[in-house]
């Protein structure tokens, strides 16, 4: 190879690897923000079912207990909605927490009993909506077609790599592996439930805690 062919070449890889350096970064970006996306929702699901805890003093005693019976059931499911790595099961657990029909069904025998208009139902279909954020937050993540585009820039910049090491001789797996930690990474915090970075529900087991169920 010609000096002015390495040249080129150079020229070419340090082109291919700024593109590659640039969507790496934005996907980083993009599972980051997911992430902490997921983590205010699940503070904000707390922070919704310990209102709505609260506010069952407004009903009558025995209204109340019932609803806080609920209410601490309803936490646990959950808890396990954020814990549960199995699909099927988690599918199952949020089609039983979103029903909730037991809860609305006590929340409005409550309401026509005790007059007060300001509880239930404005704090439980707050409580639902938190609930489908969160569903929305696990299902949006990076797009496939990403990680196929991501994954081809990738797998040319290792090969023009590869090339130019093999006329120098040097250090012809850094780029590899650098390259595969990355999208490793990425693809763990992207992965709501899987790999070694995931959401943990601290807001919604202290609250179950607190609840003393």
């Amino acid at each position: 190879m010609t000096d002015e062919q390495k040249d080129d070449l150079s020229l070419v890889l340090a082109a291919s690897l700024t593109l590659l350096a640039l969507i790496i970064g934005f996907s980083f970006s993009m599972a980051t923000n997911r992430y902490d996306q997921r983590k205010q929702f699940e503070e904000a699901e707390a922070n919704a079912i310990g209102t709505e805890y609260l506010r069952a003093d407004f009903l009558p005693p025995a209204d109340a207990a019932r609803v806080r019976a609920l209410l601490s059931d309803y936490t646990k499911q959950r808890i396990l909605f954020f814990i549960n790595a199995d699909d099927a099961q988690r599918t199952r657990r949020t089609d039983q927490s979103r029903g909730g029909r037991s809860l609305g069904r006590g929340q409005r025998t409550g309401r026509r009993t005790s007059g007060a208009r300001c509880f239930p139902g404005a704090r439980r279909h707050e409580r639902r909506h938190k609930q489908g954020y969160t569903q929305a937050a696990y299902w949006n993540r990076i797009p496939k077609a990403a990680w196929y585009l991501l994954a081809a820039i990738a797998l040319c910049c290792n090969l023009l790599f590869g090339y130019r090491m093999q006329t120098t001789g040097k250090l012809a797996l850094v780029l590899p592996l650098v390259a595969s930690i990355s999208l490793l990474l990425i693809a763990d915090i992207d992965a709501p439930r899987h790999g070694l970075i995931h959401v943990s529900p601290q807001n919604l087991e202290s609250l179950s805690r607190s609840f003393g169920h």
